[in-house]
């Protein structure tokens, strides 16, 4: 039987953390990074990252000169991203924070940009977990201040199956290994839930190493995001589809929502 997926979304993330750049190689690599590294650049002012991961994002944006604070809660990825922010000797540039993303430890109207790449706030399974982090993004930024919100397109859309190689290849960092990724997707359509069920397989030579693991994620569409945005404080400027400012539609392969600190 397959298992529920935590109510708070946390689980499978620190387990992820080891696979996380792999599998993103594969999948959206940096075509993001441009995207908020020109909104961040023209906040001027320090940005917020929500969910920062491994740094993939954080990592280019103080190289481009921009003071980052990005916050996880997971330890095994800030680990990883403190370790790619110290090799690229951007330690006061970009600062790592391990938190909540529902309760931030900041001050009031300190920062001049916030961001939630990549589904950050459709890993919030609950409706008081996704406001409160709102309330909390509105808080800490400026008066005017831009915050964008990139959601994973149409998850309910995502056809179920089971056990699928998704991905495998070589890692050539942190001592080489081949991965094979074996995927199963559930839809849990009554409470609005994609769950990814992670299968990573590492080998090295003939030793082989299985980790298992799932993601769950929210079924939010751009204009449910956008009326909880209103909600919290903030006025829509753009909704976008793809990561050269064109136009969002139901179809569009990204779906990003900036808006605006009212």
């Amino acid at each position: 039987m397959a298992k529920k997926p935590d109510s708070a979304g946390h689980a499978g993330w620190d387990e992820y953390a080891p696979f996380y750049d792999w599998e993103n190689a594969r999948t959206l690599g940096r075509r993001d990074v441009p995207f908020w590294r020109t909104r961040a650049l023209a906040a001027d002012g320090p940005v917020l990252e929500l969910g920062c991961g491994t740094g993939r994002i954080a990592a280019p944006l103080g190289r481009a000169g921009v003071h980052v604070v990005g916050v996880d809660r997971s330890h095994p990825m800030l680990a990883l991203a403190r370790r790619r922010i110290g090799r690229a000797r951007l330690v006061g540039q970009v600062r790592l924070v391990r938190g909540d993303i529902t309760a931030m430890p900041f001050s009031d109207s300190v920062f001049a940009m916030a961001m939630a790449p990549y589904g950050v706030l459709q890993s919030l399974l609950r409706e008081r977990d996704l406001a409160a982090t709102l309330g909390s993004v509105h808080s800490v930024l400026r008066r005017g201040g831009t915050f964008g919100v990139e959601l994973v397109a149409d998850l309910p859309s995502w056809a179920e199956y089971q056990k699928r190689v998704s991905f495998k290849g070589w890692r050539h960092r942190r001592g080489g290994a081949h991965i094979t990724l074996v995927e199963t997707v559930r839809q849990d359509r009554a409470r609005h839930l994609t769950i990814f069920d992670q299968e990573f397989t590492e080998r090295r030579g003939r030793q082989r190493h299985s980790r298992r693991f799932a993601l769950t994620f929210r079924t939010l569409s751009v204009p449910q995001m956008a009326r909880r945005l209103e909600k919290a404080g903030f006025e829509i400027t753009s909704l976008l589809g793809d990561y050269r400012d064109g136009p969002w539609h139901s179809g569009a392969e990204v779906w990003i929502i900036l808006a605006r600190r009212r």
